[in-house]
Order: C-alpha cells, then sequence, then structure tokens
C-alpha cells in the first residue's frame, strides 16, 4: 500500500492522505491569514472522509471544480456538517483565496455525496471501506481501508471514554449523580478493528485531561458564582460540538442559557441524526433548555446587559457573535468569559488568557471581565492514544495530526512499536 501524506503531517490542519493513487482520505484546509492547504496535485477516484471540522473537510468542494467527480463518501452528520461550514465560507470569504470553490462547486457535492453508517462496509477506488465510531463529534469515523493485501486504519480525531466512570446514556448519569469522564454528546470510541497499519493523531501526545467530571464541576461552579453576583458569563464555543456539549452541560445543571451563532444551525441538524449522539432525549432537553439568539434588533447587547449564560461562537474570539458581547460585558469585573476549547497561539481568544487584552473592532483592549479557561477536549489525550494503540503493537504506526510527531513516534519507538512521523509531502509504502 502507497500512502501519499498531503496534509497533516507533523502539523494540525489540512489533513489529507492519497492511498494507492486512488483514494483520498480527507481533504482539509488550516485556518489562517492567508489559509493553507494540501500541497500537490491531486486526482483521486473516490474520497472518504472522516469527520466534519474544516481541517479535514474544508477544501473538499476544490476537487470538483474541474472536469473530476469523484464520489464523496462520508457519514451523514458529516455530508451536513461539511455543507454547513462550506456555505459559511462562501458567505464569508466568496471570491477570494481564502475561499478557493464557488456555489457551483457546492452544488456538485450534493451530485456526488455518498453516505454510510457504521460499520457498513462499501466500496470505494477499488478498496473495501469501512466507517466506525471515532467519538469525537456526532459521525466522526475512523476509517478502515483494505486493498486486498494491506488493511489500514486511519484513526481521523478520535477520543476515548475513561474505563472507569464511563456511563451508558447522560440521562442516567444525570439521574444517579454519576461521574463522567467522556463527552456528554457522543459516547467515546470502542472500535479497534485488526489493522496491519494505523495512522494515528496525536494532537494531545504529551497532555493528560483533567477527569471530565471535574473539568465540568469547576466550570459549573464558577458560572454559578457570577450569576450569583449578578454578573453575565460568555462562552466562546465551536460551533460544532462544543456548543452542543455546553448546551448538555447547562442543562444537566438547570442553568439557563442563550445559544448564538452557528452552533445554532449545528444543533438543529443533529436533532435529525439521533442514532449519531450519545442521548439524543437529553439534547432534545438542552434544546428546549436553551433560547435560541436571532441577533433582530439590538438583540445581543440587550442580553449581554442580562443575569445571564451566553453560549456563542466563535470558540477563539477571532469573529461571529462573540465580537458583540464581549465589548458589552469587558469592562465589568464581575463578568466572566469561560474560554472551553484550545486557543492557537496569536488568536485573540490566546491574547485574552495570557494578557488580560484582546482584539476588538480593529483594535487591542484590556478586558477588566475575569476570563478562564476550561478544557473541554474532544481529542483523547496521552493515556487514550496509548490505550487505544496499545491494541495495535503488532502493527506499524504513522504519527500525525500533531505539533510534536516526531517525538511522540520516539517515544512509541522506545516502547516497542513500529513507529514513524512521515513528514509533509512524503510517500510510504507498507
Amino acid at each position: 500500500m502507497k500512502l501519499q501524506f498531503l496534509g497533516g503531517a507533523r502539523e494540525v490542519g489540512r489533513s489529507a492522505i492519497l492511498v494507492n493513487d486512488r483514494l483520498l482520505l480527507d481533504y482539509g484546509m488550516l485556518t489562517g491569514n492567508p489559509p493553507q492547504f494540501p500541497v500537490g496535485s491531486v486526482d483521486p477516484d473516490a474520497v472518504v472522509v472522516s469527520h466534519g471540522h474544516l481541517d479535514h473537510v474544508g477544501a473538499i468542494p476544490t476537487l470538483l471544480s474541474g472536469d473530476a467527480r469523484p464520489p464523496l463518501h462520508w457519514t451523514p452528520p458529516t455530508y451536513e456538517l461539511a455543507m454547513t461550514l462550506a456555505r459559511d465560507m462562501l458567505k464569508l470569504h466568496g471570491g477570494t483565496y481564502s475561499c478557493p470553490f464557488t456555489e457551483n462547486d457546492l452544488k456538485r457535492v450534493t451530485e456526488v455525496a455518498e453516505t454510510h453508517g457504521y460499520r457498513e462496509t462499501f466500496e470505494a477506488a477499488g478498496h473495501e471501506v469501512t466507517f466506525y465510531n471515532a467519538g469525537h463529534i456526532p459521525g466522526s469515523a475512523h476509517v478502515l481501508v483494505d486493498d486486498g493485501e494491506t488493511r489500514l486504519l486511519y484513526t481521523g480525531d478520535f477520543h476515548t471514554d475513561s474505563p472507569r466512570g464511563s456511563f451508558a446514556s447522560a440521562s442516567r448519569a444525570n439521574r444517579l449523580g454519576e461521574s463522567i469522564r467522556g463527552q456528554r454528546l457522543v459516547s467515546g470510541s470502542t472500535a479497534r478493528p485488526d489493522a496491519d497499519v494505523v495512522v494515528c493523531e496525536s494532537t494531545y501526545s504529551d497532555v493528560e485531561h483533567d477527569h471530565r467530571a471535574d473539568v465540568e464541576r469547576r466550570f459549573v461552579e464558577s458560572v454559578r458564582t457570577t450569576l450569583w453576583e449578578g454578573g453575565t458569563v460568555v462562552v466562546p464555543a465551536f460551533a460544532i460540538g462544543r456548543t452542543q456539549e455546553l448546551m448538555l452541560v447547562c442543562a444537566a445543571h438547570d442553568i439557563d442559557c442563550y445559544v448564538d451563532g452557528m452552533g445554532q444551525r449545528v444543533t438543529r441538524m443533529l436533532r435529525s441524526y439521533p442514532e449519531f449522539v450519545r442521548d439524543a432525549d437529553a439534547l432534545k432537553r438542552a434544546v428546549s433548555n436553551a433560547r435560541f439568539v436571532t441577533g433582530r434588533d439590538g438583540q445581543r447587547k440587550r442580553i449581554a446587559r442580562k443575569n445571564t449564560v451566553i453560549i456563542t461562537t466563535s470558540g477563539m474570539l477571532s469573529g461571529g457573535p462573540a465580537m458583540t458581547y464581549i465589548p458589552e460585558i469587558r469592562t465589568d469585573p464581575v463578568n466572566k468569559i469561560t474560554m472551553t476549547g484550545y486557543q492557537v497561539e496569536g488568536t485573540p481568544g490566546r491574547q485574552l488568557l495570557e494578557r488580560g487584552r484582546c482584539e476588538l473592532n480593529g483594535g487591542v483592549v484590556p478586558v477588566a471581565a475575569q476570563a478562564e479557561a476550561y478544557d473541554f477536549s474532544a481529542h483523547a489525550d496521552a493515556d487514550g492514544l496509548r490505550s487505544f494503540l496499545d491494541e495495535y503493537r503488532g502493527a506499524r504506526a504513522l504519527v500525525n495530526h500533531g505539533d510534536r510527531c516526531e517525538a511522540f513516534a520516539a517515544e512509541l519507538r522506545e516502547d516497542g512499536y513500529d513507529a514513524s512521523a512521515p513528514e509533509l509531502g512524503e510517500t510510504v509504502h507498507v
């Protein structure tokens, strides 16, 4: 089997791997100014997509800009999420380098899209392919590829529940007061299909996440304290996965909240796929507990002055409705901004946490409101990665999607694995 690493090698972003010159796994973008896309030119016979985040799907429509019409294979939620992100990109950046596809390209996506459920084997470019739940976001998948000689497992991004304190459903956890480590939105990955080669993400290979129940407890205590003191809590959150997770947390602890931004559309869409979430009834209650913001007639400024919780995009304060809420609350130290995801270096969210200042509306301003960070990560940590890879000690491990791929591969080799970290653009024969 021949693997070409066109993106996501020794970096986080623009994931893309070409298998046997025919089958493309993911085709994402690395957000930035300017954004970066997978290297080289590619003309696949088929494309298989692991999940609906920009760094894995952001460049998919560009594959259809010419005469080629390769079929696109993904789970139903991944297809819907990819279309939502692409439409948003067209709206915000259409006609610029930041959006290298057109409305016509997006229409072609709908014509060649083919959806599959978990554990349903299908044929793609002469390969047998099977999706397995990756536990990252709804619809996220490990991708097993069999070319008749070699079985490749591409993990995509994944999350595992702790073997201790796991639970059958969010509803049961809420009723019994059980502690939880995994996400409320999706069940952690338990699939371990046989494979000869594993391409494994390594985003948090040197991090041990705090127990999810402890993170949630600290978050809830902080929010309740601010509300009791009469303040407003703005919760910047990624639209896909994190917004819904925070809605579930608020509902589980009887905390009223507003929800703003793209997360509203994503939430409505996910309600249509109950089989891809951990507890559809809990998500339904979370939607009932929240109030969706329309943004009309100065509504956001009025909400910002209320004694309430606002879950809103963007997760790194780089745009979105958060840019209306933060200026309204920033001068009062009773108020709070709770960051709930990783903050890339140089983003306004990172500046806020490190310097107490934030870039808003073209200028950098001081923020008196309290800024806190909570690790609600949807990626496996160092223990989760090791636990997963322990099932593949006899397989070859290719480490990607991380800031320290080489270091993690070296650590695996010291532990007896046949591991390496391919470079960007490298071709590996396995």
